[in-house]
């Protein structure tokens, strides 16, 4: 792995994305910034979320690690994993991996993509989840800043 992933924040990143698709209908992040302190998702998504929204962003997210969950990774062919999840975010280098082998990190049943960072072993040592803040800052991206620990 070239980057200092910091494992309970990764992990509390992959969470956060499908809480989004499921709360909201938004894609997963399109840019993020993972950093032990505190980090921040970018969105494609109309408008800002409303408090209520966002309190109950971080409830479900925070109600998601406290289950515990196991985090296992699976490595699958590109053609397999083609077949279940979103390959666009795919860096180059894997994407020509000579094996063409993808890794994907499951979340208990709640969350599947690919990745390439260090997690922890199950949800609750990525917990809690606090939303710092959120903000519309250009046509369609709404970004979100949060910390975990």
């Amino acid at each position: 792995m070239s980057k200092d992933y910091d494992p309970p924040m990764h992990t509390a990143e992959h969470v956060l994305n499908q809480t989004m698709i499921r709360l909201v209908g938004s894609g997963r992040s399109f840019s993020a910034h993972l950093n032990k302190g505190k980090s921040k998702c970018d969105y494609r998504f109309p408008r800002d979320l409303t408090e209520g929204e966002a309190q109950k962003l971080e409830a479900e997210v925070n109600a998601v690690l406290a289950q515990n969950l196991p985090v296992r990774e699976e490595f699958v062919t590109l053609a397999e994993a083609a077949g279940v999840v979103s390959l666009a975010k795919l860096p180059p280098e894997v994407q020509a991996d000579p094996e063409g082998r993808v890794r994907l990190v499951k979340i208990g049943e709640y969350d599947l993509c690919p990745c390439i960072g260090a997690h922890v072993e199950h949800t609750g040592l990525a917990a809690p989840f606090r939303l710092v803040s959120h903000s519309f800052i250009e046509p369609d991206v709404l970004r979100l800043r949060f910390k975990v620990g």
